[in-house]
């Protein structure tokens, strides 16, 4: 089973906190700070320590001590982005330079589209991008519970183009992405967690099974709009670098046995991808969890 439950950790509280920082002190003092709250959550969070040494040690084959070292820079990094995260939502994307490399793709999405990102570096950047291209974001979120926060984040951000769309038990989001792509909108969501009971795919990642949800793709599908595989990553104290993919459009059809074909063949397509990104960038992993799956899951 999987150990993550849909939620994220945090509370309206620290976002408030974080954003009068960075409006008031700027965002060396935000780091700054950001210093204490990294050694705290090191000595305070054994489960996410336990998992991301894992990862060091397992996947990315590190020693023991460069493993650990890993683990405090990696959640520097983390906070980091984290911060980045709000001073561009609420405005501050100024602070901030970009390299865009496969901006035409997304140009392309004149009808709209779906963006699938990962928990590596900060896909929320491309909400930067998108304001370029005169186009109106969707974010599609799990963490249903912390609507508290999303709604807090919007009134920030109240006059950017950005909304968020919270995945609810109802299926009531259903409603919103079909409105959201009928209006040549733009949808942006992760391909890399799930929720147990799901329907998943185990695939090779990083040399070992794992297991990827296949609703990003078989929403893509469904709705008939192309898909871009994005991912932004930090590759200075105030500089991102953007890549976005070549459009994919994938097949839907009633057909059982076809569909299974279909989105078999398309989620690798974003796994590869996905990997090629954490080679290059292994800090930047922020899944705190067990994610590698040995156990085969059949995808229908």
């Amino acid at each position: 089973m999987s150990s993550w439950q849909g939620k994220t950790r945090g509370g309206v509280l620290g976002y408030k906190i974080f954003i009068w920082t960075l409006k008031y002190l700027g965002i060396p003092f935000a780091y700054f700070l950001l210093r204490f709250v990294v050694t705290w959550f090191v000595f305070n969070s054994w489960k996410a320590f336990r998992a991301v040494y894992a990862y060091f040690r397992n996947i990315q084959h590190y020693s023991v001590v460069k493993s650990v070292i890993s683990i405090f820079r990696n959640y520097y990094i983390f906070g980091q982005i984290l911060i980045d995260k709000l001073a561009m939502l609420a405005g501050f994307q100024h602070r901030f330079t970009f390299d865009f490399e496969g901006e035409e793709y997304l140009r392309q999405m004149q009808d709209g589209g779906l963006l699938i990102s990962a928990h590596v570096g900060n896909w929320e950047i491309a909400g930067n991008l998108l304001n370029r291209l005169n186009k109106r974001i969707h974010i599609l979120m799990f963490d249903a519970e912390h609507q508290r926060i999303k709604g807090y984040l919007e009134d920030t951000m109240k006059e950017r183009n950005v909304h968020f769309i919270i995945i609810r038990e109802d299926y009531n989001h259903l409603k919103e992405i079909e409105q959201a792509f009928a209006g040549g909108d733009i949808i942006a969501m992760h391909g890399d967690r799930f929720i147990e009971g799901n329907k998943t795919v185990t695939l090779d990642f990083m040399g070992k099974p794992a297991r990827f949800p296949i609703g990003p793709v078989n929403l893509a599908a469904r709705f008939q709009v192309p898909v871009s595989y994005v991912f932004a990553v930090k590759e200075t104290r105030t500089h991102y670098h953007f890549f976005a993919t070549p459009l994919y459009q994938f097949e839907f059809t009633r057909n059982l046995k076809k569909r299974e074909q279909i989105l078999r063949e398309a989620v690798p397509i974003y796994v590869q991808k996905f990997e090629e990104i954490l080679r290059r960038y292994p800090l930047q992993w922020f899944n705190y969890y067990d994610f590698w799956k040995p156990e085969p899951d059949p995808i229908i």
